[in-house]
């Protein structure tokens, strides 16, 4: 099987998720800088089987897209043309950086390390793909 890879994309920086070989557990992978992110999704992909991609959905709370849909949309645009294999789905990512940072916090790293935007960023995609695991399960039941 092929892994799934989840992204929570940013304005400044991109936090990647994926999941392991039997898609059964989702884990953060990095975070790099968004005008990266094209080469470095195109360099894991040739390195690693993904049979998907999953971007987080920037919606409002009257589910309206966010201000940050302006980006994703080319982007997922452009991933589709250079990945025409690898099917691209959107997943509500509402409170997700809430989510992560309330993981961080739990998981009693230290105060600096909180601060740290990337760890959010990485901590952000894997709550999105465990998310989209957990909603593609319940389909199928």
């Amino acid at each position: 099987m092929a892994r799934i890879l989840a992204i929570d994309y940013g304005k400044k920086r991109t936090g990647l998720a994926v999941t392991d070989e039997l898609q059964l557990i989702a884990g953060g992978l990095t975070t790099v800088a968004t005008v990266e992110l094209v080469d470095f999704i195109l360099g894991y992909v040739k390195k690693e089987p993904v049979e998907r991609i999953v971007v987080g959905l920037p919606k409002q709370m009257n589910n309206m897209p966010s201000e940050n849909m302006c980006r994703i949309e080319p982007f997922v645009n452009r991933m589709r043309k250079l990945l025409p294999d690898v099917p691209i789905e959107y997943h509500d990512e509402r409170f997700t950086s809430v989510l992560a940072h309330q993981a961080i916090l739990a998981s009693g790293i230290g105060k600096m390390a909180r601060r740290n935007k990337e760890l959010v960023d990485e901590v952000s995609a894997t709550i999105i793909l465990q998310s989209y695991m957990e909603s593609r399960r319940m389909r199928n039941i």
